[in-house]
């Protein structure tokens, strides 16, 4: 039997309505865990707010407390520098060098908004760490020209230098992405680590998204376990979560992510901590699920967020899931925890009006195991 604690959340299922207030029940399962994160209200560590159009970054409504670990990085001392204060030094190949360096980067490309179109993917190198730190200051957008993936980390990949034989669970780099918008990433056909993320792949160390923006970004449209139209990471570092802090996928209608799982994010055997963030109008447009129907490629799972693999958590705080879509299963949330050890803590959050799919023993919206353990208090889901 699954014990799930419900504290002051609202949420709909077909026609019954049922508010929730310091309340306890059984719903189909095994017992849950705790409670997320709450408090404050997130200021991007006094990161400016973003320039140059589009829908914001985060949830606007958010006011969850940001872990000290989950900060944006202090940038106020950069190792390199993109640009020289001109739009004009500002290329495609300033960028890719420049990220191929590590270290702490920053933009000087005029005090306007800028757009750089990258010709190719920017790549991490492994031994360029620990701390890598790529900060747009809140004027500066990456596009992948509807081409190619923007950006790529991977501590198994020896072109990038294999700096540890425990590759899959290495501890460095630490990436930092940090008031950027992402735009028209498309990874469709590169699938290295199998495939996905659309604007940005990681596998290995650990990964952090602060006050940045997805928007159109897109990969493979078939394919069971693929996905990511935004980020999709692997192997992080013992198990640690991703961070995505007051961060935008999507947000309005024509700004939507899409993939064949995953329009936002997706990830094999890694927990995410989801802070003050907005998933809106993201697609998953493959069809089939996983594994796959006979007859069909697989895939149109998880919305905005696809979850696969064995222990891990998912954490959603002061975070808004809305408008997303889906062919198969999870029109807001896919979470698959093959050996049902993994778990999902929902706190101050809302999950609504999101399209489509099929199996949902707990939550509207939510496709998971009936034992899944899930939290869920201050949150409407309906």
């Amino acid at each position: 039997m699954q014990h799930i604690a419900l504290t002051g959340c609202v949420f709909l299922i077909s026609s019954l309505a049922a508010a929730c207030s310091g309340t306890s029940g059984n719903v189909n399962g095994a017992s849950a865990g705790g409670s997320g994160v709450g408090g404050e209200s997130f200021g991007a560590g006094g990161s400016p707010a973003h320039a140059g159009g589009g829908p914001a970054s985060g949830n606007p409504s958010g006011t969850c407390a940001v872990p000290a670990e989950a900060q944006a990085a202090v940038t106020t001392s950069p190792t390199h520098v993109i640009g020289d204060g001109s739009p004009v030094s500002c290329t495609s190949s300033a960028v890719v060098s420049t990220i191929a360096l590590g270290g702490i980067i920053t933009f000087n490309c005029g005090p306007d908004p800028i757009t750089i179109t990258l010709d190719q993917t920017a790549k991490i190198f492994n031994n360029t760490g620990p701390e890598i730190v790529i900060d747009g200051g809140g004027l500066v957008t990456l596009s992948g020209a509807g081409k190619h993936r923007i950006l790529y980390m991977d501590t198994c990949d020896k072109a990038q230098v294999w700096t540890s034989a425990a590759c899959q669970n290495q501890d460095s780099p630490h990436l930092t992405i940090q008031n950027l918008t992402l735009i028209e990433g498309n990874s469709t056909g590169q699938l290295e680590e199998g495939g996905g993320g659309g604007a940005v792949l990681v596998r290995g160390g650990r990964f952090k998204v602060n006050n940045c923006r997805f928007f159109n970004n897109a990969c493979d449209p078939t394919g069971q376990d693929l996905g990511g139209g935004g980020l999709r990471v692997l192997s992080q570092y013992s198990g640690l979560p991703v961070y995505v802090v007051n961060s935008t996928f999507g947000g309005a209608d024509g700004y939507g992510n899409q993939c064949s799982n995953g329009g936002g994010i997706s990830s094999i055997g890694v927990s995410w901590t989801v802070i003050n963030s907005l998933f809106s109008y993201n697609h998953a447009i493959g069809n089939g699920g996983n594994p796959a129907s006979s007859g069909t490629p697989g895939g149109g799972s998880g919305g905005a967020i696809y979850n696969d693999g064995n222990t891990m958590t998912l954490t959603l705080c002061g975070t808004r899931i809305e408008y997303n879509q889906v062919n198969s299963f999870g029109s807001a949330i896919f979470f698959v925890s093959n050996d049902h050890t993994g778990n999902i803590v929902i706190d101050q959050s809302t999950i609504t009006n999101n399209i489509g799919g099929s199996w949902y023993p707990t939550y509207p919206q939510i496709s998971n195991h009936d034992d899944t353990p899930i939290t869920v208090t201050n949150s409407t889901i309906q």
